[in-house]
């Protein structure tokens, strides 16, 4: 099987090891342990989207309440 019929990619440990360990800074034994749940929870992935303002809601708060 090759990628155009479906083949899996492979796991994205570079992009894993950074998040984890750089951005996170989590210990290497923290890294290790955690569950895949837990580490897609940590990195944000879990959080909930589209609760924010719409554009006009926001750019109508930022109306009323400018920066000065």
């Amino acid at each position: 099987m090759n990628a155009a019929a479906g083949a899996p990619k492979p796991f994205p440990w570079d992009e894993a090891l950074h998040t984890g360990l750089c951005l996170l800074r989590l210990p290497p034994p923290v890294f290790w342990t955690m569950t895949p749940r837990e580490f897609i929870a940590a990195a944000g992935g879990l959080r909930p989207r589209g609760l924010g303002p719409s554009r006009p809601a926001f750019e109508a708060l930022m109306a009323a309440f400018p920066d000065r």
